[in-house]
């Protein structure tokens, strides 16, 4: 005998076998509705409807990891159609990718590279910056505000591309042969030793307890000249001695016109605010928030007027492979029709989009029914595939796993125009 029920619970279940079965009626009526092919069948007429033109596959791969192998799920990327070369693109001028081996210290390298392109479009004599100067002064800035707020502040590798712009304000720049970060006629870099023993020194003053700035920062400072050198407080230029200050400004750069966009539903849009990620160390409020055809229209539209853009991205996902090196969005994941602003927030707040890496876009290629991006990339994964240092991104990867954008406010100028200025 089936137990009486109330008639609240009953309308309530009535309702969502109602719901589920209006569900069904509409999918149904969707495929039936939408565009017909006569090649088109099963999955990939479902495909097509669903915004792409076929279903993806899954598959597990095994991937090395240091010295051991791991099964990671993945796209079948076998049937992609997809750029080759970044011959392919309309390109901007950038200096060629280098590697950041085993740092976590992506945020600079990008924002290196952007600035890197802004002396070539400035028409200024190509020069190659130093990203391990500014990342010495991160890492004591890092330092200070963990004493100043008694251990209540990030610690990690990771930061932004707009706290590499505070820190070169700060302490000015030099260039790359004037400070390598690299002792004992190494090549490659590798902060392992230097954060575990940053980590461990500052963790060991929030246990005692011991909030000495002046101390700790001389303490940070041996660290970090034990393991990258001392910084210079000069260089030599043309003849010239300058302090790295000195040097920045003879570069013509003016540093206060580089700007950052987010797109969340979290702050309304057309204000400044917050941009919620544990990289966001020092919990800068100067990001532009913007919807979300905004924010892919205005990467864009500044490649299309000639600036280069740093993005922070979400790499760790099966359509991002550094074998083949593009970024998509499989159909398993989202069909590409489907991606808006809610799914975007949906996979931010429950952490399946993550501010990974931070790249620099230096092109586009523009072929129906794609646009793609050619991304300059310091991180391991772009060294595995065919072409060195590059990855292409498809337009869905940019709309749903980009979190973040930096460029010049000229590339920009018809979105920053909908703010209102602060009172």
């Amino acid at each position: 005998m089936q137990p009486e029920i109330s008639k609240g619970e009953f309308m309530k279940r009535t309702g969502i076998i109602l719901s589920s079965a209006l569900s069904l009626v509409l999918f149904f009526a969707a495929v039936a509705c939408g565009p017909k092919e006569k090649t088109a069948e099963g999955p990939r007429a479902v495909g097509k409807v669903l915004g792409g033109p076929a279903k993806d596959e899954a598959v597990y791969v095994t991937e090395r990891r240091g010295d051991g192998e791991i099964s990671r799920l993945k796209m079948d990327f076998s049937a992609l159609d997809r750029p080759k070369s970044p011959e392919e693109f309309t390109r901007l001028p950038h200096l060629p990718p280098i590697r950041q081996y085993n740092t976590g210290t992506c945020w600079c390298f990008g924002t290196v590279s952007l600035l890197e392109s802004e002396l070539k479009r400035l028409g200024k004599p190509e020069t190659k910056l130093s990203e391990e100067f500014t990342v010495y002064w991160e890492y004591v800035e890092k330092a200070r505000r963990f004493i100043r707020e008694k251990g209540n502040s990030v610690l990690g590798e990771g930061s932004e591309p707009n706290s590499a712009i505070a820190r070169m304000k700060q302490y000015g720049v030099v260039r790359g042969p004037d400070y390598t970060g690299l002792l004992d006629e190494k090549t490659e870099h590798d902060h392992s030793a230097l954060f575990r023993e940053f980590r461990g020194f500052l963790e060991a003053h929030k246990a005692g307890q011991d909030w000495n700035e002046e101390k700790a920062l001389a303490g940070v400072r041996a660290i970090l000249d034990k393991h990258l050198g001392k910084p210079p407080d000069r260089i030599d230029v043309d003849g010239k001695s300058l302090t790295p200050k000195e040097y920045l400004d003879s570069l013509g750069l003016n540093l206060d016109d580089y700007v950052s966009f987010i797109s969340f539903k979290y702050l309304p849009f057309h204000t400044r605010g917050e941009y919620k990620v544990p990289d966001n160390w020092w919990h800068s409020t100067d990001y532009y928030n913007v919807p979300l055809d905004e924010f892919k229209g205005a990467v864009l539209g500044a490649l299309k007027k000639g600036f280069t853009v740093v993005l922070a991205a979400d790499i760790s996902e099966p359509g991002n492979s550094g074998e083949t090196n593009v970024g998509v969005i499989p159909t398993f994941d989202i069909p590409r029709g489907f991606i808006d602003q809610a799914s975007r927030e949906f996979r931010f707040t429950n952490g399946a989009s993550t501010d990974d890496h931070v790249v620099h876009c230096v092109g586009y290629k523009k072929s129906a029914p794609d646009t793609w991006f050619l991304v300059k990339d310091s991180w391991e994964t772009a060294y595995r595939g065919p072409v060195k240092g590059y990855f292409f991104y498809r337009a869905d990867y940019l709309k749903l796993k980009v979190l973040m954008f930096m460029t010049h406010k000229d590339a920009v100028a018809d979105l920053l125009a909908k703010f209102q200025a602060p009172n």
